[in-house]
């Protein structure tokens, strides 16, 4: 589920959020719902670019940046509060 309003972009499919937080700070997670966290991020137009370029599979990553930045997103992601 992708959500977007005028301030953020809002995520909760993790390869996704992993991807932009590899150029774009998580500025928070919404654990609103038990059942499914939701990455916000500050939304630009650049970032859109890069959500489109994702879908498009476009995105080229080394895939130990890629599992080193996942571990990093988790540990936020599982970390109190």
């Amino acid at each position: 589920m992708n959500t977007l309003n005028n301030d953020y972009y809002s995520t909760s499919d993790l390869s996704l959020a992993t991807t932009l937080s590899l150029w774009y700070p998580i500025e928070d997670i919404d654990r609103s719902n038990p059942r499914k966290a939701l990455f916000l991020f500050q939304n630009t137009e650049k970032l859109q670019d890069l959500v489109a370029e994702y879908y498009h599979d476009e995105i080229k990553i080394s895939p130990q940046v890629y599992f080193n930045q996942l571990r990093v997103v988790k540990a936020r992601l599982y970390a109190n509060g």
